[in-house]
């Protein structure tokens, strides 16, 4: 995936086992999609309470957030519980949709199995920013507050 691609309209099941899809996720404004390798381990913690803290001002910049990893619906729920998280994480168990976003990692499959990265998608479902780092998990939400506050015009559904 490249910034300006389109992303495919996927659909997968939250920490409930609800069905959610892209398209409907994104229809209000832009989408931050955050990736995570492995959810309670104490970087995908770090990072995902990151975007938690800033849950508000990502509101404020008519954003909603949503993660994804490649754990069960129930280990996203265990997640979700333990730290008040209050967007959906979404399950991917096969890696269809990191594979779609270019974030499945094939030799680490086993221990690690999504690439750290975070990206935005506007109502449209195009890709309008992508930040990865492994190592510094407030990186991930504070550029992509930081992307939503200095391009506005970009996130809005256009006519």
């Amino acid at each position: 995936m490249k910034i300006g691609d389109v992303v495919a309209d996927f659909e997968l099941p939250d920490q409930h086992g609800t069905p959610r899809r892209l398209s409907t996720l994104a229809a209000n404004g832009p989408l931050v999609i955050f990736f995570y390798p492995l959810a309670g381990s104490g970087g995908c913690t770090r990072e995902a309470c990151r975007f938690r803290d800033l849950e508000q001002e990502f509101a404020a910049a008519g954003a909603a957030i949503v993660g994804i990893s490649t754990d069960s619906p129930e280990r996203q729920l265990a997640f979700a519980a333990a730290n008040r998280f209050s967007y959906p994480l979404l399950s991917d168990p096969r890696g269809e949709v990191t594979e779609l976003f270019g974030v499945r990692r094939h030799l680490l499959a086993r221990t690690l199995p999504t690439k750290r990265s975070t990206f935005i998608v506007d109502p449209s479902l195009t890709l309008r920013f992508q930040v990865s780092s492994e190592t510094n998990m407030e990186v991930h939400a504070n550029d992509a507050l930081a992307a939503l506050a200095t391009s506005p015009g970009n996130w809005r559904r256009l006519g």
